[in-house]
């Protein structure tokens, strides 16, 4: 008997197919289908993207723990009598889990509110505006979308060293599954995902060391920002290992490690407990059949757009972290509003937008607009205020004065750039932001009367301090 053919799917058609539920994409997709838009998202696993599961929520989440914690190991200051605490790491996280799962359920709701068909399963492109989804029965399903938006993201790189893989060890998602504590966590990075977990799991009772293959942490940042957070590190305990080149990894993370680096022409080893890897990120491109729909990939495996967002295929576009944009979650935001505009007939670009960014220590490093380094290399004059945030009254009251704050103006007046190392220095950052949105010169908030005592009083402060520097055209 001969052997049935197999049957064919017939496409089902939409205005608008997305893949990846992330943040740029869920809205996206809200907003339409509430305009009457008929919609598909289709999304593997993380419904609502990395932020509410996996990502910046849960690990702020877990940070505010660590801060609860470490107010416990100041309780003297406070005039507050102790005899010790200890920490149930199941109960940390179970504590975020708790909320990532209000979190998701929201998400369901508003799919179900706005009309959009959440199609869960792993979807890949057959030929042009159509793609394949296979669900999790092993059925399949065909869409075709009259636009295409894709927003896989980014996931954690595990970089290619021996041992490493075999290794088996933690990125941020494991680590933000933790019951248990790491006796000794060795963290592989210095940058923002690295320092956020040292600092937390070192609160919560961890030894941590990090090996980072720069000379600075945050090296990308001015020098004072870098000097402040390794200062703060070396004060809470962590080990530093700077210009760490990992040469070789053995044994099993969650068990026993060894980590071999070379360090200044030397070959040293670090024994742990467990690894973290936060060397980098990888977009999610493999898998999709990109090139059956005409979609180009850049030199470093991002979807290449121009700065509306589009791809090189007629009818797709990309947003967020997989297209190469700023890895923050308000730049996907961002880039929504530039889909959504765009596609109602706008001209929005992603070129010339401001990005604000905070790296959630304690305290915190927020910046927005040109920094010294960047004004120097390109030659723009500035005068520079700066202030110690014990400057900032408030920082008093909270026994918190660790820190800085600063500001580059222009000869105009015009704020440059603003750079605060301190208590919720996002927060300070922002109202910086708003007052270069409105154009504002730096004398306009210099002449502010604004609440005392409060954080953002110290604005007065530092724009009423004697410049310090200027560099000349």
């Amino acid at each position: 008997m001969a052997a049935a053919a197999p049957q064919s799917i017939t496409p089902e058609e939409y205005d608008l197919v997305i893949i990846g539920s992330g943040e740029g994409s869920k809205y996206l997709a809200w907003t339409l289908a509430k305009q009457g838009q008929r919609v598909a998202m289709i999304e593997r696993k993380w419904i609502g993207g990395s932020c509410p599961n996996i990502a910046c929520l849960p690990s702020k989440n877990i940070i505010h723990s660590a801060k609860v914690a470490s107010y416990f190991a100041r309780a003297a200051e406070f005039g507050i009598e102790s005899q010790g605490h200890t920490i149930d790491m199941a109960t940390v996280t179970g504590r975020k889990r708790k909320m990532v799962k209000e979190l998701v359920d929201i998400h369901v709701r508003n799919y179900e509110t706005t009309g959009v068909e959440l199609i869960l399963g792993q979807g890949h492109f057959i030929g042009p505006g159509l793609l394949e989804v296979y669900m999790a029965d092993g059925s399949k399903r065909q869409v075709r979308g009259e636009k295409v938006v894709i927003g896989t993201g980014t996931r954690a790189s595990v970089d290619k060293i021996p041992g490493l893989a075999v290794a088996n060890p933690l990125t941020h998602i494991e680590a933000l599954e933790l019951e248990t504590l790491p006796v000794h966590l060795i963290v592989l990075g210095g940058g923002y995902i690295g320092l956020e977990f040292a600092q937390a799991m070192r609160r919560l009772g961890s030894r941590v060391s990090i090996l980072e293959r720069n000379a600075n942490l945050l090296h990308r940042e001015d020098p004072d920002v870098s000097a402040g957070i390794e200062t703060l590190f070396h004060d809470e305990g962590i080990d530093l290992v700077l210009n760490a080149t990992v040469e070789e990894a053995s044994g099993v993370s969650g068990d026993s490690v060894i980590i071999t680096y070379k360090q200044n022409g030397q070959n040293k080893t670090i024994e742990g407990t467990h690894i973290l890897v936060a060397t980098g990120r990888t977009p999610n491109t493999e898998g999709m059949g990109l090139e059956l729909a005409g979609v180009e990939l850049t030199a470093s495996g991002h979807i290449k757009v121009n700065e509306k967002l589009e791809t090189t295929a007629p009818g797709v576009w990309a947003n967020g972290e997989v297209a190469g944009q700023p890895q923050f979650t308000h730049i996907a935001f961002d880039d929504f509003r530039i889909l959504r505009d765009n596609f109602a007939g706008g001209n929005r670009v992603t070129t010339g937008r401001q990005v604000p960014y905070a790296l959630f220590t304690d305290p915190e490093v927020a910046h927005i607009g040109l920094s010294e380094t960047e004004a120097r290399k390109k030659n723009i004059p500035y005068r520079l205020f700066k202030i110690p945030m014990a400057a900032d009254l408030r920082t008093r009251t909270l026994s918190e004065t660790r820190g800085f704050m600063k500001a580059l103006v222009g000869e105009d007046d015009s704020i440059l750039g603003f750079t605060v190392f301190g208590v919720d220095g996002g927060e300070i950052m922002s109202a910086v932001q708003i007052a270069m949105l409105g154009r504002l010169p730096y004398t306009a908030l210099r002449e502010a009367i604004l609440t005392h005592p409060t954080l953002m009083e110290g604005l007065i402060v530092l724009f009423s301090s004697v410049p310090t520097s200027m560099i000349e055209k």
